[in-house]
């Protein structure tokens, strides 16, 4: 692992491999670069890859914690970009990492990208009288605070609660068996540092990109759980329906991380959209 230092002196951890186009991989909050280890025989065979550990994230310690904002992290992004000097590079955005692009495009514009993967993420977390497609279609600013207090006291479980209490019933029960897997994700969960992980998180739900939909001029390919933890389908027709250059794969059966269930497709159909077959 490598890293270069950001504009505010903050180092930022970034792993790269593989030779050809530049293909950045932005992982989902509380995650990191090794959420995209499985994919990297395929991806490197055909791109150099670039995949950070996100600031607060990848068990990293931060000068200032408080600084793990989307905002922030949309400026890391145009850090690395230059630092590295891409151009027309594919970014692929899983749950935060699509959050982030779409602040990077509201800073930045599309300066040194030329196509996005969005993988099951929506433009506005919080739900509304007026907004239905943030999170389970029913979280509003009431349930986040209920969130963030328990997040604050236990904050493993609160990342776990998130996930297990929305529309995906297997990890509902999962959940409540205590299954191994959710075992290990706890164990994961409170090696972590809680503190820029909250700062991240308020700022995550504080974020209404709807306005930036339809201002984005780039190929996009939208990637959806068919039975994802926080979104209905719905919620996927609606990104995209609203961003010009769509292309919406629905992978049935799979949750808030369709990638990772279907992964075999999801590397072909990304190759394929970089390449222009898609």
């Amino acid at each position: 692992m490598t890293h270069f230092l950001a504009d505010d002196g903050e180092k930022i951890h970034v792993r790269i491999s593989g030779e050809g186009e530049p293909l950045i991989l932005m992982h989902g909050w509380t995650s990191s670069s090794q959420e995209w280890f499985p994919f990297l025989n395929e991806l490197n065979a055909h791109h150099r890859v670039y995949r950070w550990d996100a600031r607060g994230h990848g068990g990293h310690t931060l000068a200032h914690p408080g600084s793990a904002t989307v905002e922030r992290m949309a400026q890391d992004l145009r850090n690395l970009i230059d630092h590295y000097g891409l151009r027309d590079a594919t970014a692929v955005g899983h749950s935060m990492g699509a959050l982030t692009l779409w602040q990077y495009l509201r800073d930045h514009g599309t300066h040194g990208l030329g196509k996005l993967c969005l993988i099951d993420q929506s433009p506005k977390l919080l739900t509304a009288d007026d907004w239905e497609h943030g999170i389970y279609g029913d979280f509003g600013a009431d349930r986040n605070r209920q969130l963030v207090d328990w997040l604050r006291e236990d904050f493993a479980e609160g990342v776990l609660k998130l996930t297990a209490n929305g529309l995906n019933d297997r990890a509902r029960q999962k959940y409540a068996d205590n299954a191994s897997g959710w075992q290990k994700s706890r164990a994961a969960l409170r090696a972590q540092s809680p503190e820029p992980l909250i700062n991240c998180w308020l700022s995550l739900t504080a974020a209404d990109y709807r306005d930036v939909l339809a201002k984005i001029p780039l190929p996009t390919l939208l990637v959806y759980g068919g039975e994802s933890n926080f979104y209905r389908t719905d919620t996927a027709q609606y990104v995209a329906d609203t961003i010009p250059n769509a292309v919406l794969r629905i992978y049935e059966g799979t949750d808030h991380s369709p990638h990772q269930w279907q992964r075999e497709r999801f590397v072909r159909e990304l190759i394929d959209f970089i390449d222009g077959a898609l």
